[in-house]
């Protein structure tokens, strides 16, 4: 019965683990998909605190498309921020982007 148990709350924790988004998938759409408007990535996810990302990301990242679905200069990502794949990643993102920002304390390595 204790090996049941045991192996009950070890299946139940992955279970909810997974349902939520992880760092380094947010990392891999980060590097895939925003270096090459935003190079300097450890300054650009610095440039926001925990809370802001929080923000931008909520409902699936909306308006962190919205912001660069207006913005003429990010014309290269609007596919992107349209596409279902931005929505279905955005949970990742969004823990990376809060892994990281600037009153985390923690630093990427982006290799």
């Amino acid at each position: 019965m204790n090996n049941f148990l045991t192996m009950f709350i070890i299946f139940t924790v992955m279970a909810f683990s997974s349902l939520n988004g992880a760092v380094y998938k947010g990392q891999e759409v980060f590097k895939k998909e925003c270096v090459s408007c935003h190079p300097t990535g450890q300054t650009f996810v610095k440039e926001k605190d925990i809370d802001a990302w929080k923000e931008l990301m909520k409902n699936k990242g909306k308006l962190l498309a919205d912001l660069h679905l207006k913005d003429s200069e990010a014309e290269e990502s609007w596919e992107y921020f349209q596409s279902s794949k931005y929505s279905k990643k955005s949970k990742h993102l969004m823990h990376f982007l809060v892994e990281y920002a600037k009153d985390s304390g923690n630093v990427p390595a982006c290799n």
